[in-house]
């Protein structure tokens, strides 16, 4: 593995406390009943979505590092490719959040974008990073 995709591996390890830490506000705010969360279905399931979303993609980008330097991609685009795929998990939660970041809010805001740029960053690397495979 290239000391480019171990640096990135290692960022992306490093991420794996805060999504656990996130899960675990999730729990308390079930256990405590805290309002806004519970009464709240919009926002408890963005929430659920988010922390689900970050853990999977953070696994997924970490896999992806084990790919990126066996592909037939110049290193502008291997780099591309590792950007695009970290990009995902710190953006698609990032929308679901702070979408909805007030208790009271029963609509996503506009914020929510930031979901679907995170979507388009993981098709993109992925797409590429498929193509270089090949």
């Amino acid at each position: 593995m290239s000391p480019a995709s171990l640096t990135t591996a290692g960022v992306l390890l490093i991420t794996v406390p805060a999504v656990a830490i996130g899960g675990a506000s999730l729990l308390s705010f079930i256990g405590r009943r805290t309002p806004g969360y519970l009464d709240n279905p919009v926002r408890r399931g963005l929430w659920r979505a988010g922390h689900a979303h970050a853990g999977v993609l953070v696994l997924f980008a970490l896999v992806v590092m084990l790919y990126v330097d066996q592909a037939d991609l110049t290193d502008g685009f291997r780099q591309l490719v590792r950007v695009l795929v970290t990009a995902a998990p710190i953006l698609m939660p990032l929308g679901f959040f702070l979408s909805v970041v007030r208790p009271g809010d029963t609509r996503p805001s506009k914020l929510i974008w930031l979901t679907g740029l995170g979507g388009a960053c993981l098709a993109a690397g992925t797409l590429i990073l498929g193509i270089g495979l090949l």
